[in-house]
């Protein structure tokens, strides 16, 4: 059997797509650890590696692949296919089509707690909320508490969620995340956890989970030792992409489906471990060989395809001076003269104008504006930018914005689909029965309080006289209910039937309702590549598609575009010019990054992150002075910074440093005659 399909790959990557992979599915190889540096083939290798087990006779459904996107999983599924029919020719599409096991953490999470909901006392037909439906659910436990009404004020409901959220997935106490992460909270210690009880009550009792859940209830799920064996005998071989970005939940769920690491592939670069506010935690990665001492085994891909020597020395100065990590110097066949730039500028317009000004250089010089990049630290950041590129009719689009499911007309369809699959879920049921006119939250309460003790909740909802104002809506709410419920018409069309239903109050609550029709016939094509209503609902919820019309100033897909990002949003991207703004301490690291010596370090990989994104050109700039909003409202909201600490005076050897704009020679010559007072001479002599 051929194995030319190996030959592209380095030897580094060789060995880690071959490791412990044997003809037959009998063996099971050893815990692999694959240290995957920036722009070093991640995503090819690991694709490699399942195919080559595919090809070696492995069951492709014995396989389980995680990663951190839907998307990721769907590329990493067609790499497999690709390479495989290399080797088994059409008969690859019917082994690669098997490799069913393939999602996010929280998807496959979603699947086998709906395989296991009987023995873990769970409703199998569970709806899943997003973050903001969980924050309202939150909320109305909040009210019930009394918690809203206090003397003094009780932390918002996204606050409590975020808090709650930390605590289950770092598996930290609470009483430990208040006081290191939200230390102006701990004073409500007691309430809090008065509050997360009632949540937890609340959930179970109208059968949704929230994110966190599909995690936690897996964890538990295999804390019991006869589902943990079950469960992790279904899968011969685990492999878990972006190591770096889980966090404690999920380590705790991959040790107990592989208690001994057999069959364990993680790959990740610690480097790159720039999550924590998500609850991840680089000790994951970097703990992993002592895990598993000593079978498990650590590979390095230290062989860079993106970036020019230049810039990977520059980055690699940078992560030099990380505390703890594990060695490796990236290195690349790529050769180039140009160093990276360290730009200082006046203030953040000079910084605007300067970009700008680069930009469409580059694309005089062939540079199409999609091929450039301009990564901030926050949002906020890019404020100016946008101001000048907007002014100068640049076209841009910025990521990290909406989201297609945060869109309310979106989300109402959604919570049609919801309540007709689990008519407990309160909050999808509070937001529907509004819709009808006449039907106000008091009496959506009452209705959805009175169902709620049936033990047919629709059918119970079907009987329940109509309320005052309501007429003939409220009837055609119930019947169309009634047709979701019974699904004569199948799956995709039931989404068809809630769209005409709502079409018309669309029209009645929104301006631009035409607008957001065109998002709702997007929705239902998505709709389509779905198998049934439930596997919809979940993976949109956990994967959700980014933004169409909500996002204001988009241009067309075949348009040139600048792209603006955080460098959390820009992880895994790659461009041939990337700018990164504001330079300096008190962005990188921000100045709430600097409280502990963890916080730093992160902050240090994230200007790591953002510097190997480049492939031919990289600036960074350090504006003087830059505004902030944490300054007193009644002084000057700009600060004066200096060039961020992680790039010392020993690295600038490798930067080509300078100011903007340049000052020609008879310029600097006119500025020196122009001195009205030599105040420095006059330091000199003060003290003679």
């Amino acid at each position: 059997m051929t194995t030319a399909y190996l030959e592209k790959l380095n030897e580094q990557q060789r060995r880690a797509v071959i490791h412990g992979v044997e003809s037959g599915s009998n063996h099971i190889a050893s815990p692999l650890l694959i240290i995957a540096g920036a722009g070093s083939g991640k995503t090819n290798t690991l694709a490699h590696r399942v195919a080559h087990l595919i090809v070696k006779g492995a069951d492709p459904r014995r396989i389980l692949l995680m990663t951190f996107s839907r998307r990721a999983a769907s590329e990493m599924s067609r790499r497999v296919d690709r390479i495989c029919r290399q080797v088994l020719g059409t008969n690859a599409g019917i082994m690669t089509d098997a490799l069913s096991w393939a999602g996010t953490f929280h998807g496959i999470g979603a699947r086998l707690l709906r395989i296991y909901a009987e023995q873990i006392g769970l409703n199998v037909d569970f709806t899943i909320h997003d973050r903001e439906d969980s924050a309202d659910l939150l909320n109305l436990s909040r009210h019930e508490l009394g918690l809203s009404k206090t003397d003094t004020r009780f932390p918002t409901k996204g606050t409590c969620l975020s808090i709650y959220s930390r605590t289950v997935n770092s598996e930290v106490p609470l009483n430990e995340v208040l006081r290191k992460h939200y230390p102006w909270v701990s004073r409500w210690e007691a309430e809090l956890r008065q509050l997360f009880a009632a949540y937890v009550e609340a959930k179970q009792a109208q059968s949704v989970l929230d994110y966190d859940d599909l995690l936690l209830y897996w964890a538990q799920m295999v804390s019991d030792p006869i589902l943990a064996d079950d469960i992790g005998n279904r899968f011969d071989h685990v492999m878990v992409d972006e190591y770096q970005d889980t966090n404690r939940l999920q380590s705790s769920v991959l040790l107990a489906l592989k208690p001994g690491g057999r069959g364990l592939t993680v790959v990740g670069d610690d480097a790159q471990s720039i999550y924590s506010f998500r609850a991840a935690t680089v000790r994951n990665i970097l703990d992993f060989p002592q895990e598993f001492n000593p079978a498990a085994d650590v590979i390095t891909l230290d062989r860079n395809y993106r970036s020019t020597q230049p810039i990977l020395a520059a980055a690699n100065g940078v992560i030099d001076l990380a505390k703890e990590r594990f060695t490796k110097n990236l290195w690349t066949d790529r050769g180039a003269v140009e160093r990276p730039r360290l730009v200082t500028v006046k203030d953040e317009n000079g910084q605007a104008n300067y970009v700008v000004e680069r930009v469409l250089e580059n694309r005089e010089s062939g540079m199409t504006l999609k091929q450039q990049a301009v990564l901030v630290r926050a949002s906020s950041h890019s404020g100016p930018l946008e101001v000048e590129l907007t002014r100068r009719n640049i076209p841009f689009v910025k990521f990290g914005g909406l989201k297609f499911l945060d869109s309310a007309h979106v989300k109402d369809i959604l919570a049609i689909l919801r309540f007709s699959q689990n008519p407990r879920d309160r909050v999808a049921g509070f937001r529907l029965l509004q819709f009808v006119p006449g039907v106000g939250s008091q009496t959506a309460a009452r209705i959805l309080d009175a169902i709620a003790i049936e033990p047919e909740p629709l059918l119970a909802l079907m009987e329940i006289p109509t309320p005052p104002r309501a007429g003939d809506e409220w009837t055609s709410l119930v019947t169309l209910l009634e047709t979701l419920r019974r699904a004569d018409a199948g799956w995709p069309a039931e989404i068809g039937q809630a769209r005409e239903w709502y079409e018309p109050h669309l029209d009645r609550i929104h301006e631009d309702a035409e607008t957001r029709k065109v998002d709702l016939l997007q929705l239902e094509q998505i709709a389509a590549g779905y198998p049934n209503r439930e596997r919809f609902l979940t993976e949109l919820t956990l994967d959700p598609p980014d933004a169409t019309s909500d996002q204001a100033g988009v241009p067309l897909l075949d348009e040139d575009y600048l792209i603006l990002s955080t460098i959390h949003s820009a992880k895994g991207q790659e461009w041939r010019s990337v700018f990164m703004l504001n330079v300096v301490d008190g962005c990188i690291p921000s100045d709430l990054g600097t409280g502990t010596t963890d916080d730093i370090e992160e902050e240090r990989r994230l200007l790591y992150v953002g510097m190997t994104r480049a492939k031919d050109s990289l600036t960074l700039i350090t504006p003087q002075r830059f505004f902030t909003g944490g300054q007193n409202a009644q002084g000057d909201r700009h600060v004066y910074a200096s060039r961020t600490r992680f790039i010392p005076a020993t690295l600038l050897q490798f930067f080509e440093t300078g100011t903007w704009p340049l000052v020609s020679a008879a310029a600097s010559e006119r500025s020196a005659q122009q001195i009205r007072v030599d105040v420095a001479a006059r330091m000199r002599t003060m003290w003679k």
